[in-house]
């Protein structure tokens, strides 16, 4: 719901489920999410590729909607039951299968997948773009159901971030939110959060590190990590001494 209303701004009171388009590949273990949001699909492509997929969701009770050509979404009632589905960046790489729901409950939605790859399998569009060696649209990927939240609060005033939903969630809580470039981080002021999830270290050394280090000579910077742990760097830890190789 959160990036439908910052994508099409109608996520009303509706319950919604993402159902971006994503290419699969199959291997020798299963199948692997290869990509998703970096398709290079255009609009007219989208359209075409929904227009064959939606009575097939029209007669699973959920109607397709396409909110841009590399994101599109489900509209739900409000009733409709829908189990845990991991995020892209959590599957991508990794076999489809172990991200499928399981059980009754997950059934429903592993026979509507199936029925999605079979009609892409062999749809005009892709054989178009096999020949212009551009990633194929061969299934989608369900994540993020849910309603809209209330209105949300936040401790940070801005955010830096090239994220959809960190900049569905800044929008809906107020936050001014920039393009997240060494350009624009020179000027970061505190209290702005600086997103760099899903860099690599060798990026972040070569190509953010400079901008950051600038930062972090002239305001107090807290660096929080996805495995959990938290750094406190202040300008005058610079001057610091070190001995012996130990602090």
């Amino acid at each position: 719901a959160l990036t439908r209303q910052w994508l099409a701004g109608d996520a009303g009171d509706a319950n919604w489920l993402c159902a971006d388009p994503v290419w699969v590949e199959p291997d020798m273990t299963g199948v692997r999410l290869m990509a998703y949001a970096q398709m290079q699909l255009s609009m007219e492509e989208a359209l075409r590729f929904t227009e064959t997929l939606s009575p097939v969701f029209a007669q699973a009770g959920v109607q397709l909607e396409v909110s841009t050509p590399e994101h599109w979404h489900l509209r739900l009632s409000k009733d409709t039951s829908v189990p845990h589905f991991s995020t892209p960046e959590q599957a991508l790489g990794e076999d489809l299968y172990t991200h499928l729901p399981a059980g009754t409950e997950g059934r429903r939605w592993r026979v509507l997948l199936n029925d999605i790859q079979m009609l892409l399998h062999q749809h005009p569009v892709n054989a178009a773009r096999r020949a212009a060696r551009k990633p194929q649209v061969n299934s989608v990927w369900f994540w993020g159901s849910g309603i809209l939240p209330a209105k949300l609060h936040s401790l940070f005033d801005g955010v830096f971030t090239e994220h959809m939903l960190l900049k569905a969630l800044a929008a809906h809580a107020g936050l001014s939110h920039l393009h997240c470039s060494p350009k624009n981080l020179a000027s970061a002021s505190a209290g702005w959060l600086i997103d760099l999830h899903g860099e690599s270290m060798t990026r972040i050394e070569c190509y953010w590190w400079p901008s950051l280090w600038a930062l972090m000579r002239r305001q107090t910077l807290v660096l929080r990590f996805a495995s959990g742990e938290r750094w406190l760097h202040q300008p005058w830890h610079r001057l610091r001494l070190w001995h012996g190789g130990t602090p």
